[in-house]
């Protein structure tokens, strides 16, 4: 008696092939014992009709599993459960009470959830006008070469050096890169013991901030800065001390006498895009030689500077190795991509190599090796010229959609970017803008999360356009010109 067709269900599922769907559908009864070893399963013929897909997707479905040893072949006889398929082990559990569940409010020792979110939904795709920062246009990006390097690494020859725990290195085929293409477009020269990969740039300033933070010490942020950093100081209990930024980013001159650490985005300030004059970045790192400070380079956004060419960065200016430098790939491929680099005199990454294979050894080698491949072979070259040509023509509409429906920028300091950083009417606080707005299909980035405690200004908001199709921003842009213009009346 075979299994009946009627056992399997297919659910909506826009992420996997069908193929894949049913494999899993086959898997999942295996595993957990409705199907047992040696049941024939349903013919791939009622199978198919009963699910509604060709017969053919079924057969291959079947085919692959056999090949994963889930299902055997027999003949004219059709497929059945292999006696040697994969099974989960069944442990007889007690009953769990209620009444002897841990009090985790008393349990935590430290907590890391309680901060301000920005306000955006993780369905963000499903909204019309999406102007939300940090997200990828899968219009833009290279999926067929981008596999191509996947299919790569994972072959043959790659595959003992994938395979192979790493412990504390990286690939050295992406070091390669990194240090003899990314780094001399910013004017740095380094040697492989002075980098390390990193799980994206937030894990980089993680690391920084505990190998150089104590309770004893003092760190320097920017006012505005990104949330984040802010959140991984707290955990660190320094001493932290917010400076605000002006036209030209951080103002050295506003420095406390004593400080330990100064973390800057010269490139493009996170978030008002400004970017740091030459000789603002020479009197920074004249304060960190006479003094002793280290400065920590987020190089934000540098390879989106098509307005004008980029300034070069702090740590090629550098004479004392007073500047660790942090870059990243997130921005220029995909934010999924999560891989990163720290640029460091040798000590200092000495140390944070240590401390990284306490938490994750290495990134995973499967994709270092696929961006070495994406990078080397002129792909990432291509992506970042395709992206400035595209941001330039969405910027411009932008600009003009904002003009036109009296939408005011926070200044207009940029050599680029993905943003722009707004200042909304007088009284008007950012974040009711946001809710209302998304009930439009509108999303903007309100600015309050990026403000220190006690400091926050609620009438900045941040529109990016690296998530939304230039044809949309028009009506975008006026439906956020709408929706200032009612929460204005609402409190006039």
């Amino acid at each position: 008696m075979a299994i009946p067709a009627e056992t399997f269900f297919l659910q909506p599922d826009n992420e996997t092939t069908l193929q894949q769907q049913i494999q899993r559908l086959v898997v999942e009864a295996i595993l957990s014992g409705r199907c047992l070893p040696g049941e024939k399963m349903p013919s791939t013929r009622k199978l198919a009709d009963h699910l509604g897909v060709a017969r053919i997707t079924v057969t291959i479905a079947y085919t692959e599993l056999v090949s994963n040893e889930y299902l055997v072949s027999k003949g004219r006889s059709g497929y059945f459960v292999a006696q040697t398929a994969p099974s989960r082990p069944k442990f007889d559990l007690p009953d769990q009470e209620e009444d002897g569940q841990i009090d985790w409010s008393r349990a935590i020792g430290q907590r890391f959830s309680q901060h301000v979110p920005l306000v955006r939904p993780s369905n963000w795709q499903d909204y019309k006008y999406p102007f939300i920062y940090g997200q990828s246009d899968p219009r833009l990006f290279d999926h067929h070469n981008w596999r191509n390097c996947a299919l790569r690494a994972v072959g043959r020859k790659d595959f003992d050096i994938l395979a192979t725990d790493y412990y504390e290195r990286d690939d050295p085929m992406l070091v390669e890169f990194i240090l003899r293409q990314i780094l001399p477009r910013r004017g740095i020269t380094a040697r492989p013991e002075e980098i390390l990969i990193t799980m994206g740039a937030q894990h980089a300033l993680w690391i920084t901030a505990q190998i150089l933070l104590t309770q004893r010490r003092t760190a320097v942020i920017e006012n505005p800065c990104f949330p984040g950093l802010r959140q991984i100081l707290n955990q660190t209990r320094c001493n932290t001390v917010s400076v605000d930024v002006d036209a030209a980013g951080l103002p050295p001159e506003n420095l406390p006498d004593t400080l330990d650490v100064v973390f800057t985005t010269p490139s493009h300030h996170c978030p008002s895009n400004a970017t740091m004059p030459v000789s603002r970045r020479h009197r920074l790192l004249e304060l960190a030689a006479r003094k002793g400070f280290v400065i920590v380079e987020d190089d934000y956004e540098f390879e989106i500077s098509f307005l004008k060419s980029p300034s070069p960065a702090l740590k090629s200016l550098d004479p004392t190795g007073s500047v660790i430098y942090v870059g990243s790939f997130s921005k220029s491929l995909f934010p999924g991509l999560r891989l990163g680099y720290l640029v460091a005199s040798e000590p200092f990454i000495r140390e944070a190599r240590a401390l990284r294979s306490l938490v994750l050894r290495h990134p995973p080698g499967l994709i270092q090796r696929t961006a070495a491949y994406f990078l080397s072979l002129g792909h990432y070259d291509a992506q970042i010229a395709r992206m400035g040509r595209i941001y330039r023509k969405r910027r411009s509409i932008m600009e003009e959609c904002m003009s036109e429906n009296g939408l005011s920028q926070s200044g207009q300091f940029t050599f680029g970017g993905s943003s722009f950083w707004m200042k909304a009417p007088e009284g008007i606080d950012s974040s009711e803008l946001a809710l209302k707005l998304q009930q439009a299909g509108v999303l903007i980035e309100p600015g309050r999360a990026f403000f220190a405690n006690g400091l926050e200004r609620p009438g900045f908001y941040r529109l990016a356009y690296s998530s939304i199709a230039s044809v949309r921003i028009p009506e975008g842009i006026s439906l956020i010109a709408k929706g200032i213009d009612e929460v204005g009346s609402k409190h006039a």
